[in-house]
């Protein structure tokens, strides 16, 4: 996998088969507007063909003048040199790739750090005024009262007794 960005052509024509950027002019925008939307800012997707006078895209997706995305699924469009003010093709990011695996190791590290964390504090039943692991047998209220170990059941109500130290 890896991560991957947008750079400018750096031969002539990239090969076939490379995921290439295709920036519209304003004369490609109202050219394409009829088929593919009236504000086009990019396409992007596979390279298909090329000549001197147009490339064959199968497009992934397609960018709007407003930011907005659409995605396709690999419909080859012809596109007229013409209409391309700009050419980037997708290449692998060494540097995001490497930040992007240390967070996720950092990530991973912390979890089994938080988990055996846990594990080693026990239920904590030598100090009951910190936070246990979910273990309510050695609460204690808060008011200091003491609550019986078995409530009596006089009559068709069960209320409980507090008793006083």
């Amino acid at each position: 996998m890896g991560c991957y960005t947008m750079q400018p052509v750096a031969s002539a024509t990239p090969a076939l088969g490379t995921v290439v950027g295709l920036e519209i002019n304003d004369q490609g925008r109202v050219a394409l507007g009829g088929s593919m939307g009236p504000s086009i800012a990019e396409i992007q997707g596979q390279l298909i063909q090329h000549d001197d006078t147009s490339y064959v895209i199968g497009v992934k997706s397609i960018k709007t003048i407003d930011g907005l995305q659409q995605v396709w699924t690999g419909e080859p469009v012809r596109v007229k040199s013409a209409y391309v003010r700009s050419l980037s093709e997708r290449r692998f990011s060494a540097g995001r790739t490497a930040v992007l695996g240390a967070l996720g190791a950092a990530a991973v590290a912390a979890m089994v750090a938080t988990s055996l964390n846990g594990l080693s504090t026990g239920d904590n039943a030598g100090n009951p005024g910190t936070k246990d692991s979910g273990n309510t047998a050695n609460r204690i209220p808060r008011s200091g009262h003491r609550l019986p170990a078995r409530f009596p059941s006089t009559g068709p109500h069960v209320t409980p007794q507090i008793i006083r130290p």
